[in-house]
């Protein structure tokens, strides 16, 4: 094997449970396992909560030896209520304090500096401390933030920026040796940007099929522990509670299925919109919010529903690929995906569940409608997803691929 120093530049680091902060883990934990030298500038854990979670500090570096892994926390302010403005001087603290870290690795001579996006705003220190080191500089884009941020209306007091911001995300995108991303519409992405289609790689997100499974009970402890009955058809949704994930729609369409008693809708989750879905939900009786599950509880969650629901705004269309639906198809269970036709979600879901068009309550109301009066239908589709994401996202082959790239760097 191969030795190699591998340092990663990204925001998001264990023990955050979703989203980016969880792959960039289990990534660093399984290169360290393999016998190379890995360490991480990370900020303190703060999502999907958005505010620094205990014994971690907002305001002080710390370091701290994970799974083989070194890790140095930087500083980090963080947003009380996220929006566009405060978005950008949340990622600029980091960048910002982050420097002096990325500086003080020059000394130790990395080979690969993998820097992971979101947050952009640290690829132009990484890619210095690359080319300062003499170390491959490689890209890794978990989410086109710039994209996602001004379809989502979220930059809309700096346009006059955008045509800069997007300029210079061009240039920097072309300096890197290497950009990966999780999707294969977002390579394209990565093409139109300007990248060349030699110097990127396709390495999607994976999920530990050993750890999300079919359970026979399909999750009867935690529906009791929540007063769901046996003839309850429960649509669960897990994850960020953030405003590209559409969860107004899902919302109207529960107060839409209000007089079908079986049907009860389950949210769980963080994030900067859930004081105002628990305003939205105080009146519907077949809704019920629950804090975000912790991971040895994951399995037990996935399991307890009967469907899962994948709402996704329109203009979030193959800006990103929504990690959650690999542990909603690895849980055996029918999925109902919102996305428009075409995309790359859509592409997979219509092979495994259900597509309904995004922005659309009346018509994700009737799918669930639908897949709740057809048990054995929704049987099928949780065989399809559990075959189809052992086929195609299992964390054991696409770690092993992740690791082959860089070892071939």
């Amino acid at each position: 094997m191969k030795s190699l120093r591998i340092l990663i530049v990204g925001i998001n680091f264990h023990p955050e449970p979703i989203s980016t902060g969880k792959y960039t883990a289990e990534l660093a934990s399984h290169l360290a396992e393999e016998g190379l030298a890995v360490r991480v500038v990370t900020a303190p854990p703060y999502y999907p909560w958005w505010r620094v979670v205990p014994p971690y500090s907002g305001w002080r570096y710390q370091r701290e030896n994970w799974r083989k892994v070194e890790v140095w926390r930087c500083p980090l302010w963080v947003p009380r209520k996220p929006s566009g403005v405060s978005r950008l001087v949340h990622l600029f603290s980091f960048a910002l304090s982050s420097a002096p870290a990325l500086l003080m690795q020059l000394g130790w001579k990395p080979e690969v500096v993998l820097c992971i996006a979101p947050a952009f705003l640290n690829a132009p220190l990484a890619l210095l401390t690359a080319r300062l080191s003499g170390a491959q500089a490689w890209l890794h884009v978990q989410d086109f933030e710039l994209d996602a941020a001004e379809g989502l209306g979220m930059l809309a007091s700096l346009r006059p920026l955008l045509s800069v911001a997007r300029t210079f995300e061009r240039w920097l995108l072309q300096r890197f040796d290497r950009v990966s991303t999780i999707s294969g519409r977002m390579r394209e992405k990565l093409h139109e940007k300007g990248v060349s289609p030699e110097k990127t790689a396709l390495l999607p997100n994976w999920v530990d099929t050993d750890s999300v499974y079919p359970l026979p009970d399909g999750g009867e402890t935690l529906r009791a522990e929540w007063g769901i009955s046996d003839n309850d058809v429960v649509v669960l949704y897990s994850g960020n509670f953030g405003h590209k994930q559409g969860l107004e729609y899902l919302i109207e369409a529960a107060r839409l299925l209000q007089s079908e008693p079986p049907i009860r809708f389950v949210l769980c989750g963080e994030g900067p919109m859930r004081a105002e879905l628990e305003q939205k939900v105080s009146s519907l009786s077949n809704v019920s919010l629950h804090p975000l599950q912790p991971m040895e509880r994951l399995n037990l969650l996935l399991n307890s529903a009967d469907i899962h629901v994948l709402p996704q705004r329109a203009d979030a269309a193959d800006l990103v690929m929504p990690s959650k639906l690999s542990g909603m198809l690895a849980s055996g269970k029918a999925v109902i995906a919102t996305a428009r036709a075409g995309t790359e979600l859509s592409e997979v879901v219509e092979q495994t569940g259900v597509v309904v068009p995004p922005e659309n309550a009346a018509a994700l109301a009737q799918a669930i409608r639908d897949l709740a009066r057809k048990k054995e239908y929704r049987e099928i589709l949780g065989r399809k997803g559990r075959e189809w994401v052992e086929s195609h996202w299992s964390k054991k082959n696409l770690l092993r691929d992740f690791m082959q790239h860089i070892i071939g760097a």
